[in-house]
């Protein structure tokens, strides 16, 4: 497991806070990601404090940091073919902040010269995103990703897939599966809605610099 600094991001922001908790239950899925403090199926899963991951084989756990905050702000599972980026924000108790987020994601990825199209996936409607990048030798290339987001009790968890598995989403069972094993622990404290939820260094974490 590594962590590593990872740059402010602030062109895509987290959702904006939003008082209701009344809003229309969407229906939280059950298939997995879970509640942490309601799973028990005897997984050993790394606790990085708001997310509990399961080992999956062939993939690293790194944690992103924010280079301006120095906490964490994103999970990170690293494979040969690929690679996930997990966050996960406080939701109402009853809604569906995923179908209120994925239109300010679309626009920020339009807003940044990128392109952006929905698709019916496992956990329902996702975002297939292509964005204009710039390699380390200066040149130009375009970087595909696939945006999941899962609605869970008073949590939304948001997936962003590169690579092979964001490039044929047809062939990323492997990398889905990994994503259903997840267990979000929310906590009981109030927060408003589309605070980030926070993870900790567990105490083997290394820095990869």
């Amino acid at each position: 497991m590594k962590f590593r600094r990872k740059a402010d991001q602030s062109s895509n922001p987290a959702p904006t806070a939003d008082p209701a908790d009344a809003a229309q239950d969407a229906g939280a899925t059950t298939v997995g990601p879970h509640d942490a403090e309601t799973l028990a199926d005897g997984v050993d899963r790394i606790d990085i404090g708001a997310l509990q991951i399961a080992p999956s084989p062939g993939r690293e756990l790194r944690l992103q940091v924010n280079e301006e905050s120095g906490e964490v702000a994103s999970a990170l599972l690293v494979g040969e073919d690929g690679a996930m980026e997990l966050q996960v924000f406080s939701a109402p108790r009853h809604g569906d902040l995923w179908s209120e987020v994925r239109p300010q994601i679309a626009e920020d990825v339009v807003r940044r010269g990128g392109t952006v199209a929905e698709r019916e996936g496992r956990w329902g409607t996702e975002l297939e995103c292509r964005m204009p990048v710039r390699r380390q030798d200066g040149t130009e290339a375009v970087q595909p990703s696939r945006v999941i987001g899962i609605n869970g009790s008073r949590w939304m968890l948001r997936a962003s897939l590169l690579g092979r598995p964001a490039m044929e989403p047809e062939s990323a069972g492997e990398w889905e599966d990994a994503l259903a094993s997840v267990a979000v622990r929310r906590g009981d404290q109030a927060m408003p809605v589309g605070r980030p939820l926070g993870f900790r260094l567990p105490p083997d974490a290394r820095r990869a610099e």
